[in-house]
């Protein structure tokens, strides 16, 4: 599914990443990544962009607040900010694994076996969303 600096799946990513999504997004469609937190973290982002322009959805996970606030930018501007979850899933120094399942109405992110949130699209086009970038305080171990 991801076009990726490296072929050997035993090596971690680099961090930052930036990796094609085949084919686009569409429902039906997950992605996963697995990673560990590192053990001083301060923040971390997951962003689904169509290419260079318009973010479909960036994740940004803050240690200090404990919040994972989520947003798109459409169009030239970003749009309102979600903030609600039931809990923050993730502890310093420990693995993760989070799932963004596209639906036909929304992102829903699931992380450990728990869903988190659901995000509603903002970019019409689901097909145009071909690229995920990673960046922060985490090791990806696996990306899929």
């Amino acid at each position: 599914m991801f076009v990726s600096p490296s072929k050997d799946e035993h090596q971690q990513l680099a961090v930052p990443f930036c990796g094609s999504i085949k084919g686009g997004m569409r429902p039906g469609k997950k992605i996963t990544i697995t990673g560990i937190v590192e053990p001083e973290p301060d923040s971390f982002d997951i962003s689904l962009t169509c290419g260079c322009d318009d973010v479909a959805l960036e994740l940004s996970a803050k240690f200090e607040d404990k919040q994972l606030m989520r947003n798109a930018h459409v169009g030239g501007s970003w749009g309102e900010e979600e903030t609600a979850i039931p809990f923050f899933p993730f502890i310093p120094d420990q693995p993760f694994r989070i799932e963004i399942h596209c639906e036909h109405q929304s992102f829903r992110v699931i992380v450990d076996g728990q869903p988190i949130f659901d995000f509603y699209h903002r970019v019409k086009s689901l097909l145009t969303i071909d690229t995920i970038q990673i960046n922060g305080s985490l090791t990806i171990t696996k990306l899929n």
